[in-house]
C-alpha cells in the first residue's frame, strides 16, 4: 500500500486587467484550473491596492497598461505591503522600456497576451515553484540585452551605457511627459489617458522628482539629454 501525499494547496492569483471581456476570460480559464484559485479580479491598480491587505494573493498577474495608476507603478507598492508575493507582468508591450522597467520595478515574470493559454498557465505555475517565466521572446531578448548586443530596436546604445536612464520613468509617466512637451494642459493630459487631473499632477510630481527637475522644461530637457525623449 502506497501513501499519497496530499496535493498542494491552490496559489491565491489577484487578477489585475481593465478589459472586461480578458479579465472575465482570464478568471474562467484560470479559475477552472487545478491548483489555481482566483480569488479576485480587479479593473485598475487603485482598485487592487484598496484590496491587496485583505486578499492576500500570492500571485498577481498584473496588465502593465492600466488606467490611472500604471501596472508598473503599482508593482513596487504591491511588494512593499506583501513582500513574498509573485507578480507576473501580463501585457502587450514588448518594447525595451517596458520589459526592463516592470522587471526593475520587482515583477518576477513577464508574458505577453499572445501567449496561449497553455504558456500562460505553465508560467504561473513556473512561478510559484520559485522560477522567472518569460515569453521566450522576452527572455532570449533580455538574455542579449544584458550580452549587450542592444535587441530591442527602439534602444539607443548610448543610453544603455548611462545609469540605466532608460527606465527611470515608467510608461504612464512617459505618456504624461510627452503631452506634455506637445503642450498639452494638465486637463487635456487627463482626457487623453483618461485620468483624473489629480493623477496628472501626481504623475508630473513623480517625473519632477526622477529627473530633478523643477519645472516643465527642466524635465522635458533632462528627459531629453537621458534619452527618454
Amino acid at each position: 500500500m502506497t501513501d499519497s501525499k496530499p496535493a498542494p494547496d491552490p496559489m491565491k492569483l489577484l487578477i489585475i486587467e481593465d478589459d472586461t471581456l480578458i479579465r472575465n476570460n482570464l478568471k474562467l480559464l484560470l479559475d477552472g484550473e487545478q491548483g489555481i484559485e482566483v480569488i479576485g479580479t480587479c479593473y485598475s491598480a487603485e482598485e487592487a491596492d484598496a484590496q491587496i491587505d485583505e486578499l492576500k494573493p500570492e500571485i498577481i498577474l498584473c496588465d502593465l497598461g492600466l488606467p490611472g495608476m500604471s501596472g508598473t507603478d503599482f508593482i513596487p507598492i504591491a511588494k512593499s505591503r506583501l513582500p513574498d508575493v509573485d507578480i507576473m507582468a501580463y501585457t502587450i508591450f514588448e518594447d525595451h522600456q517596458s520589459v526592463f522597467s516592470a522587471l526593475q520595478a520587482g515583477a518576477t515574470g513577464y508574458i505577453l497576451k499572445n501567449s496561449t493559454a497553455d504558456e500562460l498557465i505553465d508560467a504561473l505555475f513556473t512561478l510559484r515553484k520559485g522560477g522567472s517565466p518569460m515569453t521566450p521572446k522576452i527572455a532570449r531578448a533580455v538574455i542579449q540585452e544584458l550580452q549587450g548586443n542592444h535587441f530591442f530596436n527602439n534602444t539607443k546604445p548610448e543610453v544603455l551605457k548611462t545609469k540605466s536612464d532608460d527606465f527611470l520613468l515608467s510608461n504612464r509617466e512617459k505618456e504624461v511627459l510627452i503631452h506634455i512637451e506637445a503642450g498639452l494642459s494638465y486637463k487635456q493630459i487627463g482626457k487623453q489617458l483618461y485620468i483624473s487631473r489629480n493623477t496628472v499632477h501626481s504623475h508630473i510630481k513623480h517625473i519632477y522628482e526622477k529627473l530633478q527637475a523643477k519645472n516643465k522644461q527642466e524635465a522635458i530637457l533632462q528627459a531629453r539629454d537621458k534619452g527618454i525623449l
